[in-house]
């Protein structure tokens, strides 16, 4: 049952990427062909639950990797991953929480707090 449930994670995981992945890739072709809808960017703040440094290499690589944004910096307490973000339109930060750290402490198993 253990092992159902890290393959299901891990392919949420996937899933929840590649769905970010297109959307992204969309989003900078309709600012590139229309340059004046490009919308503030700039630079935010993403608090961290994962502690591991396998998750933390893990969600700032699928940030990276996802047109649009790039992960900066993490924090020297490693609580804090800088990213700077193409479109600050919607909650980029909550996106980020809820979305791909949720999904990544799920494959990798860490519970509130910490790794198990």
């Amino acid at each position: 049952m253990r092992r159902i449930r890290a393959l299901w994670n891990w392919l949420a995981l996937a899933g929840i990427f590649l769905r970010e992945l297109v959307l992204s890739v969309r989003e900078v072709a309709l600012t590139v062909l229309r340059p004046q809808r490009a919308a503030r960017s700039g630079i935010v703040a993403v608090p961290l639950t994962v502690r591991s440094d396998a998750g933390i290499a893990l969600l700032a690589n699928m940030v990276t990797l996802t047109p649009g944004t790039t992960s900066l910096h993490v924090s020297a307490d490693r609580r804090v991953l800088y990213a700077h973000v193409m479109n600050l339109q919607g909650d980029p930060v909550a996106q980020i929480v809820e979305g791909f750290e949720a999904r990544v402490r799920a494959a990798l198993g860490e519970v509130e707090g910490g790794a198990p």
